[in-house]
């Protein structure tokens, strides 16, 4: 008998909760739809989709006829319907009732619009952790999709990944493929023949081997460059399924579930916690991811064996990596617990919705995607965290409170303060600063601000600062060929490697500056205003604890005198008109004279980002966009806002002050290519301060913040 095969595609298609709905339609149009319309031209073609709970509710929405559509491709055996965790979270990251409800969901949904409860689940950004089997199980699923680089590390070798294999934890079993490496290097991005070839190379008379290609299905006219490749004059997908028509006689395209209908697993394997190769890149270090790159590319070309075993970190230590991953994470876990504390109800299932599209796993990393970078995506998650722990603790009744808690769970406590229309934490640690500020009415996460840091794809930056020039000036690709998004280089404006600018402290906000009084609106703007205290970042002690404020201390150094610094934040107003004030107080307790400047900055966000009209500056009646740069003198009183949220914050000085304003960005890659992308806007109030021995200097800052809507009065 020939030698045959059998092929099991798997195409993972996502939009991000969060992500605008052009955006949506777009990639709908050049990458998902296509993909059907080949499908229903094909009908011999065998494959599994995934669509993630945002993306298939936008399509049961705006293209109902893609559902029925697809349901005749799944009636007749076509194509299988993969499920997951419904808002694409990363599972490893929840809590166990999380994990199963948001599994259950997605099975719940598939099994109302096809007729079929899935079998097969797709594990997000295929992170995998050695539990995940009990979870999957007991939400009802039989396999699931795992990458080479997992196998790597379980010490399966490449060449006998051309089947399933079990693995269990506490006693329950679960399947596992392996995705193929030379396919899924090969597909779409190899010509067709060379495809086939690999094939039927690992082709046996038994027939009894299956290869597995389960990756993203942007990559098919989504990505740049692919559209062409694909569908326009490439026709990549087109040549691709009529060889697979044409030989027929020994390649067979199949599903998971229908192979494991007729195929016994080839072995077991226990998998160690893991995701695809690049992922352990980028949850490294800057630094470290450097040198690891570096290293596994070298063994790679050289051909050496240790390059099997060479792996980067662990998904969880973006954790680690970014402070406000980590916030967003424990907020989640401050959230669940909450929301599982609720009584049944319609309040329930509206909180338990919003906590599910919080845990969507894209702001929870950064890598070659943007992740916690996209910053409208970021406010979303924070805006749909802030939806369900209001509604918790409105049906609760712990609306108000002030707490002295661990949130970021680094084992020092931070406090928590709230009330009907705001939620404040402050880590005493880190310069008493305001981590959050949390406006509930409209759902906005006022100081979700984003650090300026470096990122190891920075250096590659700056190594090729004139190639990239040149091609952000020429609007062109460094080719015109299909590549993959982890090879290619691109650029959408000139001049980018000069924008690397890094906040040497985290971007809380109420932080104490004490500077040189030489420095400049563009020395602060470009962080190259060095402190001469030691309040940005050291530690408060906590003073008093009170309902509705917190005073904190610190005896500090600044410019070799000694200061006794204490600041008290006090919260006010009604749930539509929160207020916060900041009192700061400073007594010199010997040592020089000070003749400095001394100000407090702010971090925070109206997603102004590309000039957008919405978000917006106003000082001294000019308003301009919240991505502009701008300084006053003797100013008592400036605001900002964005009229699409409904939000606007208006700040006011008991002193006239110096107000300077610059954009937070950062340069981040992506699948387009190096962008700079808007994450906040500092604002810092400053005064010349000549402070001697034994004098007393104090300041006050009032916000007020306006709303103009109740989204949960909305919602109701």
């Amino acid at each position: 008998m020939a030698p045959r095969i059998s092929l099991a595609l798997a195409l993972h298609n996502h939009q991000p909760v969060g992500n605008f709905g052009w955006v949506f339609a777009e990639v709908f149009e050049r990458a998902y739809l296509p993909m059907i319309e080949a499908l229903e031209r094909h009908p011999i073609v065998r494959l599994s989709l995934h669509y993630t709970g945002p993306l298939l509710g936008w399509i049961r929405t705006e293209r109902p006829d893609v559902i029925e559509r697809l349901r005749v491709l799944v009636d007749r055996g076509q194509v299988e319907i993969l499920g997951g965790g419904y808002y694409e979270p990363v599972l490893a990251s929840l809590p166990e009732r999380d994990r199963i409800g948001q599994l259950v969901r997605m099975g719940d949904e598939l099994e109302s619009l096809f007729g079929h409860r899935p079998q097969g689940a797709w594990l997000a950004e295929r992170v995998w952790e050695p539990d995940l089997p009990t979870s999957l199980v007991a939400a009802g699923y039989r396999w699931t999709i795992l990458d080479d680089a997992h196998f790597r590390a379980a010490a399966i070798p490449e060449e006998n990944l051309w089947g399933p294999y079990t693995t269990e934890d506490q006693g329950h079993l679960l399947r596992v493929f392996g995705t193929e490496q030379g396919l899924r290097y090969r597909i779409p991005f190899r010509d067709v023949d060379e495809v086939m070839a690999h094939l039927r190379e690992h082709a046996t008379e038994a027939g009894d081997r299956v290869g597995m290609m389960g990756d993203d299905g942007e990559k098919f006219g989504a990505w740049p460059t692919t559209w062409e490749h694909c569908w326009g004059d490439g026709g990549w997908v087109e040549r691709f399924f009529v060889a697979l028509e044409v030989h027929a006689d020994w390649l067979t395209t199949t599903t998971p579930s229908a192979w494991l209908d007729r195929h016994a697993p080839i072995g077991r394997v226990y998998v160690p916690t893991g995701s695809y190769a690049e992922m352990g890149e980028w949850a490294l270090p800057p630094d470290e991811s450097l040198v690891f790159t570096d290293v596994v590319h070298r063994a790679q070309e050289e051909g050496r064996p240790e390059a099997r075993w060479l792996r980067g970190a662990f998904w969880r230590n973006f954790q680690v990596k970014y402070r406000e991953v980590n916030d967003l994470h424990k907020q989640m876990l401050r959230t669940s617990a909450a929301v599982a504390a609720m009584p049944a109800g319609r309040a329930r299932d509206l909180a338990v919705d919003h906590l599910y599209q919080g845990q969507s796993n894209d702001c929870y990393w950064h890598g070659m995607f943007g992740g916690i970078y996209i910053s409208h995506m970021r406010l979303a998650t924070h805006e749909h965290l802030i939806a369900a722990e209001d509604l918790a603790e409105r049906a609760l009744g712990t609306q108000r409170a002030a707490e002295l808690l661990d949130l970021d769970m680094d084992g020092v406590d931070e406090v928590r303060l709230a009330t009907d229309g705001q939620v404040v934490t402050i880590d005493l640690d880190e310069g008493g600063g305001i981590g959050s500020w949390d406006i509930r009415a409209v759902r906005h996460a006022l100081t979700a601000v984003m650090r300026r840091r470096p990122e190891a794809y920075h250096a590659v930056l700056r190594a090729q600062a004139d190639r990239a020039d040149a091609l952000a000036a020429a609007g062109t690709a460094p080719d015109g060929g299909p590549v993959s998004i982890h090879e290619a280089f691109r650029v959408k404006e000139p001049g980018l490697a000069a924008r690397l600018v890094y906040d040497t402290y985290e971007r809380r906000s109420g932080l104490v500056r004490a500077l040189p009084s030489s420095v400049t609106a563009e020395d602060w703007a470009m962080a190259r205003a060095p402190d001469v205290g030691d309040m940005l970042d050291g530690p408060f002690a906590l003073v008093d604890l009170g309902a509705d404020r917190i005073t904190a201390r610190r005896e500090a150094t600044i410019a070799g005198a000694s200061v006794t610094v204490t600041r008290t934040t006090i919260l006010g107003g009604d749930r539509r008109s929160p207020t916060l004030e900041s009192h700061l107080v400073l007594d010199h307790r010997g040592g020089p004279a000070l003749d400095l400047r001394l100000g407090v900055e702010w971090s925070t966000t109206m997603l102004g980002g590309g000039g957008n009209p919405a978000a917006w500056w106003e000082v001294a009646g000019d308003r301009r966009g919240h991505d502009t740069s701008g300084q006053a003198a003797g100013v008592t009183a400036l605001a900002q806002g964005n009229d699409h949220i409904g939000i606007a914050l208006a700040t006011s000085v008991d002193q006239a002050a110096d107000a300077w304003w610059a954009p937070i960005e950062t340069v981040s890659n992506s699948e387009d290519g190096f962008e700079r992308v808007y994450q906040g806007s500092g604002l810092l109030l400053s005064w010349p301060l000549h402070l001697e021995p034994g004098e007393r200097w104090e300041r006050i800052v009032r916000h007020v913040v306006t709303t103009t809507r109740d989204r949960a009065s909305e919602e109701a």
